[in-house]
């Protein structure tokens, strides 16, 4: 939608009651029919009043998940730290034991993931949300207490449970809140924590790695310090963050009412608490799921082996523990250079998929080195290089998930497409440590053999899921007797009513749909 266009937010009155004591359309979700009937206005949403709205959005909604998320990668990852603190042989790990302990988080989010997307549907995202924020706190403390490898996998495992919320919450909120436009650069900056948190977390881990205790390891500290502070951070976002444009009391109605309609042109709607079966059934079925499902796995799986054992396999380069800790300060903002690239890159020159083949190319250039190149104190700088070109997946991460955000509406469909993208996930994260195995430290060369197929056969998949996009919108155009301009069926002055914006109609339903790439 225009942001000069007049807002007309009767049309979706039309559909409903025009009182509030009449039961609204079916299908439609309760509270939006009541929030829009009891608020007809006429306004025009301009520049300036959408940059103010987006602004209120960003502090309260943005906020959190770029915090939240921050803690989560950082929590996630104190195991990496703690590997070369002296955990490994403090708790007795032998073999395959550490790997494992990457791996059962991800086992855990493979099991709950799509238990954990319904209550998202049928709960209030904020309250919900700050519940496991202050979960996972707890038991990231616990893990202080552990002695052995059985009591590691237990708080790792309910590690994984509690966690599993964040992403597929963050992208709920990301279409609740934001414009399809807006998508990209919000879901790369709460995945810039991924980068962020390396450059913090080397820092954190630098300076407790000096401490030295007879009364408790500096492992052990890690854990403690950042688990207390993720449950301080849980109460706050308990207060702070909104569960819906309608019950954001921290507004006027007037805004209210004006931040819901910023987002009509989605198409993909604001919320809906009843699970529709059939909306199940075309998330199951649907080409464009399976496929961001497909790349979820495929770019999960190098993620997976990389994140547990990056600072392993800088100590096989030479690089000492503290200089390792500060390395991965220059890897997390390798990282966030990637993401903030591709967020960008995408929405200026609105490619998500284009972007996503080429930000996969650094990383099979990565790995051809690692396979080629001996380690010698000559080469380990190249090498560091090549590890750092390696950290693209996480541009592709977030423009799949703006692809999956972008592309999927209906509110059970998105649950099912999320539970399905973040399960794939899940399975790649939990496959990737273990192709990395212990015989074959510390260059690994079989498992980044791998990673080179993983990521041919990803290219591949990029490359058909964008034909098959472009070929939907040919055919939405030729369902309305219209004749599509381009190879991508687009047509530059199409006029959209987004009469259907907020009916919680699936993207096959809705005919104003128009799939983006």
């Amino acid at each position: 939608m225009s942001l000069k266009e007049d807002v007309q937010i009767e049309d979706l009155a039309e559909v409903r009651s025009a009182s509030t004591l009449d039961p609204p359309a079916k299908g439609v979700d309760a509270e939006v029919a009541e929030f829009f009937a009891q608020n007809h206005v006429h306004t025009k949403i301009d520049d300036a009043t959408n940059r103010r709205l987006r602004w209120m959005v960003h502090k309260r909604v943005l906020l959190v998940m770029v915090v939240t998320y921050f803690a989560q990668t950082l929590d996630k990852g104190t195991l990496n730290f703690a590997s070369i603190m002296g955990i490994i042989k403090d708790t007795h790990l032998v073999g395959q034991q550490y790997a494992w302990l990457t791996t059962c988080v991800y086992i855990a989010i493979l099991v709950w993931e799509f238990p954990s997307n319904l209550l998202l549907q049928r709960l209030p995202v904020a309250k919900f949300l700050a519940f496991n924020i202050m979960a996972w706190g707890v038991v990231l403390a616990c893990t202080a207490a552990c002695h052995n490898f059985t009591g590691l996998v237990i708080v790792r495992t309910l590690l994984g449970i509690f966690e599993c919320v964040c992403q597929p919450a963050f992208v709920f909120l990301s279409t609740m809140w934001y414009t399809r436009k807006e998508q990209a650069l919000v879901i790369g900056s709460f995945y810039a924590m991924n980068g962020f948190q390396q450059c913090v977390g080397g820092l954190i881990a630098y300076g407790i790695a000096h401490v030295h205790s007879g009364a408790i390891k500096n492992w052990q500290l890690l854990f403690t310090l950042l688990g207390c502070i993720t449950v301080v951070w849980g109460l706050f976002v308990m207060f702070w963050l909104p569960d819906s444009p309608m019950r954001a009391k921290c507004w006027s109605k007037e805004d209210r009412v004006l931040i819901a309609e910023r987002v009509r042109a989605n198409e993909t709607g604001i919320q809906n608490k009843q699970f529709k079966w059939h909306q199940a059934i075309e998330g199951f079925t649907d080409p464009t799921v399976w496929a961001v499902t497909f790349i979820s796995f495929t770019n999960g799986l190098p993620t997976g082996g990389l994140g547990a054992f990056s600072n392993i396999i800088l100590s096989a380069f030479g690089f000492t523990q503290l200089q390792t800790y500060l390395l991965a300060i220059a890897q997390g903002a390798i990282i966030m250079a990637f993401l903030f690239s591709g967020a960008w890159l995408s929405t200026r020159y609105n490619q998500k998929l284009l972007f996503a083949f080429l930000y996969t190319l650094p990383n099979i250039a990565g790995t051809i080195v690692f396979l080629t190149v001996p380690t010698t104190p000559h080469t380990k700088v190249g090498l560091l290089l090549a590890f750092y070109c390696t950290q693209g997946f996480g541009a592709v991460a977030i423009l799949n998930l703006a692809v999956m955000s972008g592309n999927v509406a209906g509110r059970t469909k998105q649950v099912v497409a999320s539970s399905m993208v973040f399960i794939a996930w899940a399975v790649g994260n939990a496959v990737g440590p273990q192709v990395f195995r212990s015989n074959d430290a510390p260059r690994y060369t079989k498992a980044f053999v791998v990673h080179i197929v993983i990521y041919a056969i990803q290219c591949t998949a990029i490359v058909l899921l964008r034909v098959h996009l472009m070929r939907q919108n040919v055919l939405k155009r030729r369902a309305k007797g219209l004749a599509a301009t381009r190879t991508s069926g687009q047509h530059p002055n199409e006029r959209i009513e987004h009469r259907h914006a907020f009916d919680d109609l699936t993207d096959k339903e809705n005919p104003d749909f128009r799939y983006v790439y």
